[in-house]
């Protein structure tokens, strides 16, 4: 299957560390490849690392894009996306692992790291043995079509709002 998890809430990058916790469950091995997500530290960065052999997380990305404390030039993300994509085929190509994870790829897309036709070039070698999960927001038309199951996050209310700033274990 192809599955995604988008939208503006919360929650899609967690939903696909979830299905992480399943499938390891059932003895499934598991790569997820990080587009987007990398200089900063965050709780699955350590606690990924638990649930070993069965599940690997490589964080690929230059950590986010524009904001903060972003010292990567626009060619280093663009640079970074099209290595973990190159990963991407080659792992969804094969049947090394059961699922492959591409997290934040749909905002890879949308910030124009990569293009949405070679995601969609990666997802045609996919090996039918294979099931791969897109997180990220703006997810595309044709992104969706592709799919077997899409879940939208809809944000309703954040404590960001409230100027409350992420919190540890709860947001990284």
């Amino acid at each position: 299957m192809i599955i995604v998890y988008t939208g503006d809430g919360k929650g899609k990058t967690t939903a696909a560390l979830g299905l992480v916790l399943r499938a390891v469950g059932h003895g499934k091995s598991i790569r997820m490849i990080q587009f987007i997500k990398g200089s900063w530290h965050y709780g699955e960065m350590s606690s990924s690392s638990r649930l070993s052999p069965e599940f690997e997380m490589i964080a690929v990305g230059k950590g986010f894009v524009g904001i903060m404390d972003d010292t990567s030039t626009p060619q280093q993300h663009t640079d970074t996306a099209r290595q973990a994509l190159s990963l991407a085929l080659k792992n969804i190509s094969d049947s090394t692992f059961d699922i492959i994870i591409l997290d934040e790829i749909n905002y890879a897309i949308h910030l124009g790291l990569v293009s949405e036709d070679d995601l969609l070039s990666v997802l045609d070698s996919r090996h039918p043995d294979v099931d791969v999960v897109l997180t990220g927001n703006y997810a595309t038309d044709k992104v969706i079509q592709v799919a077997d199951l899409v879940t939208e996050m809809r944000s309703i209310k954040h404590p960001f709002q409230k100027g409350i700033r992420a919190k540890e274990g709860i947001d990284f």
